[in-house]
């Protein structure tokens, strides 16, 4: 008969099928994290330990923490943090400096909004002009050699919203690896991320909603068929503000102050990271559209879905067939 010594587990029946699951709250979202086949629950209780402590680092929803730190030191002086934080937020600065919609910026203008908030309302177009000048990515500096942060304009605001939850799913996936994991699910409040070959299907694919733009989280209106990948969306309907008639959403333009406008409901990146999801969905959300050549040179970015306002999908770089519609109401373009 076989024996274990102390640091041997006991074996589980049928391992490859078994799934292991945890909720957790964290990021101003629900969050799950999926793990099949593992043998341990703990790799799901350390990646939400993983969570709360990049939370801890880059929240703006709380006074304290090392993004606060440098926000509350603009016009003063440069905020020395950790390397975790500075290279994440001299990346988000970069970006923003491409002016192509995304602005980590454009903390000042959400908080003039407040959509998604109680308080949120229209502000006047004066308050929205004396907010724009504090949304200039070209007034921040990093410093490599300290890992300091300067925000040279006093009431300038970083707002790593726009891109830490792809950041942190990737870091989870990161761990999963380390210790092996075959396979597993990340999602972080609507940002996915599928890791390894799907042990739920005898294709070793995963299959991937796309959220209705015009229901609550959870309608999809259709399904994807891919590999492992990261999804992630930008759209319209998950924040909002209903005034006078009007329908204003919370994805601020930081050249106008005020929601970007174009005949987009919702676009879907399918990419190997998730944080280029996120950088891609806000580069194609602002462009209104497919971009010529978008993708060509890139093998990371796997491909991208568009439901415009006629409930149409557009469907870029994916195999047409690798889509079905499960909405009747919606149609391909």
């Amino acid at each position: 008969m076989a024996t274990l010594n102390d640091n041997q587990q006991p074996a589980v029946d049928n391992l490859a099928s078994q799934r292991r699951h945890l909720a957790h709250h964290a990021l101003g979202t629900d969050i799950d994290l999926t793990l099949l086949g593992s043998d341990r629950s703990d790799y799901l209780t350390q990646a939400c330990t993983l969570i709360d402590q990049y939370e801890d680092r880059l929240t703006v929803n709380r006074s304290h923490s090392e993004v606060m730190a440098i926000n509350q030191a603009a016009g003063q002086h440069p905020v020395q943090v950790s390397a975790a934080t500075y290279s994440l937020v001299k990346r988000a600065v970069q970006l923003s400096q491409q002016h192509f919609g995304f602005n980590a910026l454009i903390g000042p203008l959400v908080k003039l909004w407040r959509i998604g908030f109680s308080n949120a309302h229209v502000p006047s177009d004066a308050e929205i002009q004396d907010r724009l000048r504090l949304v200039d990515p070209q007034q921040v500096v990093c410093h490599d050699a300290d890992f300091s942060v300067f925000l040279k304009v006093a009431g300038m605001e970083l707002d790593l919203g726009g891109i830490a939850k792809g950041y942190i799913a990737d870091r989870i996936q990161d761990y999963w690896e380390a210790f092996g994991q075959r396979a597993g699910m990340i999602n972080l409040g609507g940002n996915l991320l599928m890791y390894g070959d799907s042990p739920l299907h005898a294709d070793g694919q995963w299959r991937v909603g796309i959220q209705n733009p015009l229901t609550p989280r959870g309608n999809a209106i259709a399904s994807v068929q891919i590999g492992p990948c990261s999804a992630v969306t930008s759209g319209i309907y998950e924040r909002h503000l209903e005034f006078n008639g009007k329908s204003y959403h919370h994805i601020l333009d930081s050249k106008t102050g005020y929601p970007r406008q174009n005949d987009l409901e919702s676009v879907t990146i399918f990419s190997k990271a998730s944080i280029d999801g996120e950088i891609e969905t806000t580069r194609l959300f602002f462009a209104g559209g497919p971009l010529p050549d978008w993708g060509k040179d890139r093998p990371d970015l796997y491909g991208a879905i568009f439901v415009n306002k006629q409930r149409q999908l557009k469907i870029v770089g994916l195999p047409v067939e690798r889509v079905t519609i499960l909405d009747d109401n919606f149609s391909i373009q």
